[in-house]
């Protein structure tokens, strides 16, 4: 792997705008329209999201998280994608190194809803 440059610092306050958390992934199903994204119906404790992410040909059996925690972004916009909606943002690692992504997952299971940082 190439390492990829530090980018830009910023403030600790900006950071702080992000909001990640903790769910679990309940169910991941097909995107109709789409070749590489999958639903993820994802459970944050206290309410449950429906998060696309392009993992459709990242992995033999996108199916094989479910049941798996792992970290998300919740604080985005809600985004239009394959005539979908998606609510949130997979936190996962490699992607952006064109590494095989994983998941970015709590060590123990930890309260569905739970914040990172």
């Amino acid at each position: 792997m190439e390492h990829a440059p530090i980018k830009p610092l910023i403030s600790f306050d900006d950071f702080a705008k992000v909001d990640i958390r903790v769910g679990l992934i309940r169910e991941v199903s097909e995107v109709a329209k789409s070749d590489k994204l999958m639903r993820l119906t994802v459970d944050f404790g206290d309410h449950t999201r429906s998060i696309l992410a392009g993992i459709k040909q990242e992995r033999d059996n996108p199916k094989d998280i479910e049941g798996k925690q792992a970290l998300f972004v919740v604080n985005l916009p809600e985004r239009k994608m394959a005539g979908e909606v998606s609510q949130g943002m997979l936190f996962d690692i490699g992607y952006e190194d064109k590494l095989l992504p994983c998941l970015a997952c709590p060590e123990m299971p930890m309260p569905n809803g739970a914040r990172a940082g």
